[in-house]
């Protein structure tokens, strides 16, 4: 299998302004950017630099969009592992996949967002279906992430952190959760997101209860709706 048929490489321009995140977490991200940014003088010092980062909670709250704010802001290529196709049904060939990207992301010095981190990250013995190429690919990962260089950058993200091996766990030097949106943070993302449009197209249903990606859909799908009814009813009142 080539190597390209399993990275998607994003260049997607998100700036950390962009994503909304609680403070503690954006001055943990900010702090993350600087190390990477000063790396050559913290390493003078024998200063560790944090490069495995696990991004955890419910989906569509920002641990995709994080990811690629955090690349942005860093200069570096952003790397996605396309899961679905680097797991293989022949045994060896999935850890020797995910090798070569681990390889690629090393030499280049960029950001790998392994989306998703539980399909490969599964404790040991908690797969039914082979639990011995579920051991060897968690071994594989271990390795992998022990050896990962410093000038670059391990994003990983799951929904279900509770079923992730402990020894990887371990890895990661930061751990950041996302929670579901409070309803006063969704109230915020929409006045962001309605700002584009004049007033007369602001005038939306607000829900709440929902991730941000399922507040900035519904926006959107508000939005277009209105926009054609006001489009038909300008039409038809011509056609008359």
């Amino acid at each position: 299998m080539n190597i390209y048929d399993l990275i998607i490489t994003d260049k997607e321009a998100t700036r950390l302004e962009e994503v909304f995140l609680h403070e503690e977490k954006r001055k943990a991200i900010e702090q993350l950017i600087k190390e990477h940014y000063y790396v050559e003088a913290l390493q003078q010092y024998r200063l560790p630099v944090n490069n495995k980062i696990l991004l955890h909670g419910a989906s569509g709250c920002g641990k995709t969009t994080t990811a690629k704010a955090i690349a942005q802001a860093l200069g570096k290529p952003l790397f996605i592992l396309n899961l679905s196709n680097i797991i293989c049904a022949r045994i060896g060939e999935t850890s020797q996949n995910i090798k070569a990207v681990f390889d690629k992301a090393a030499r280049e010095k960029a950001v790998l967002f392994l989306d998703e981190f539980d399909q490969i990250g599964k404790a040991r013995g908690n797969d039914d279906r082979d639990v011995g190429e579920m051991r060897r690919l968690v071994n594989t990962l271990i390795q992998l992430m022990d050896y990962f260089p410093e000038n670059a950058l391990l994003l990983c993200a799951t929904n279900h952190v509770e079923i992730i091996d402990k020894a990887l766990l371990r890895r990661f030097q930061l751990n950041i959760p996302f929670e579901m949106p409070s309803t006063a943070a969704l109230n915020t993302y929409y006045d962001t997101l309605l700002a584009r449009f004049p007033e007369h197209m602001r005038h939306i249903e607000r829900k709440t209860g929902i991730s941000f990606a399922e507040a900035k859909d519904d926006v959107f799908t508000q939005v277009k709706a209105a926009l054609i009814a006001r489009l038909e009813s300008t039409t038809n009142h011509v056609d008359v």
